[in-house]
């Protein structure tokens, strides 16, 4: 079935809404790493500079998805004849390398302050108003984004949410370790940075597990439901070989549907449309639904 304008419409408000979030995050993101990047500078805090820069990443990475959901937006095409859905997950593979890069990042600037045994981090009153300050943004953000991605069954969004709840985690143990380093514990500011390395390395490997299921065709609607949604309509005997496949918010559908064998042409054609229509109508996310029609005369393929 060639998709209706509904779904067109559909598509194109999916696409507004991400970018519309991803523009929002990108600015708080970008907010915080700098309060948190910039005070841990000043005051020689290892950790609160790593927090930062994990931050910065976040806030990288929203220019990714960006990107990507841009290119994503496009229709379909003579090269990309199933539209460009899945650079959406590109994006969200860049994000996980930018990860990599960030865990790296503060994982060296750690141990070398470990290694050195320079631990210059000096904490006060205004260092615990910045993270708890950060810490609840963050928190808002991971909250506010991972809503949208589910509305909109966005990996990009999904993954960047996924983030920003690893940027809080590291938070309160950035606000561990300065507790540790007033109580005289100076070796706890440069141990919490590992902390954080671990934390984002934990975050990356979530990102590529996602991003993988997507470009290695994961099954994305258990194939019972769409059976059962096929099964609706009139007229359809059985339904078999289903297989589902794409980006968890553009999904396409193969089955195949089992009719009366001295049906006509025109009628098996009209009731194929009606099972794309009970398909996509079951499931918002489906935007292609293939139907392949056989007699019901006790042979399957």
């Amino acid at each position: 079935m060639v998709k209706t304008l509904a779904t067109k419409d559909a598509v194109s408000h999916r696409t507004h809404e991400i970018r519309r979030v991803l523009w929002i995050i990108l600015f708080l993101n970008l907010a915080v790493a700098a309060a948190k990047y910039f005070y841990g500078l000043t005051t020689g805090s290892a950790s609160m500079q790593a927090d930062g820069i994990h931050s910065v990443f976040d806030s990288a990475g929203n220019v990714v998805g960006l990107v990507g959901i841009a290119i994503a937006s496009r229709p379909a095409d003579e090269s990309h004849p199933y539209g460009h859905a899945k650079f959406e997950t590109y994006a969200s593979l860049v994000i996980g390398v930018l990860l990599l890069l960030a865990a790296f990042e503060v994982g060296s600037s750690a141990i070398t302050k470990l290694s050195s045994g320079n631990y210059t981090a000096e904490v006060g009153p205004l260092s615990f108003v910045v993270m708890v300050a950060t810490l609840a943004v963050n928190l808002g953000v991971t909250t506010y984004e991972r809503r949208y991605a589910k509305r909109l069954k966005s990996e990009v969004l999904a993954a960047d949410a996924n983030h920003t709840l690893s940027d809080a985690l590291v938070s309160i143990g950035v606000i561990v370790g300065l507790v540790a380093v007033v109580l005289g514990f100076p070796m706890a500011d440069p141990l919490m940075a590992l902390v954080v390395t671990v934390a984002i390395l934990f975050t990356a490997y979530d990102v590529f597990r996602h991003a993988l299921a997507t470009l290695s065709d994961r099954a994305r609607i258990p194939e019972e439901d769409v059976r059962t949604a096929a099964l609706t309509v009139p007229g359809v005997r059985g339904a078999h070989q289903v297989r589902t496949r794409g980006t968890e918010g553009e999904v396409y559908v193969d089955l195949h549907a089992l009719v009366a064998p001295e049906m006509t042409v025109g009628e098996a054609h009209q009731l194929a449309d009606e099972v794309e229509r009970a398909v996509e109508k079951s499931f918002p996310n489906v935007i292609e639904t293939l139907v392949h029609i056989e007699p019901d005369d006790g042979h399957r393929e």
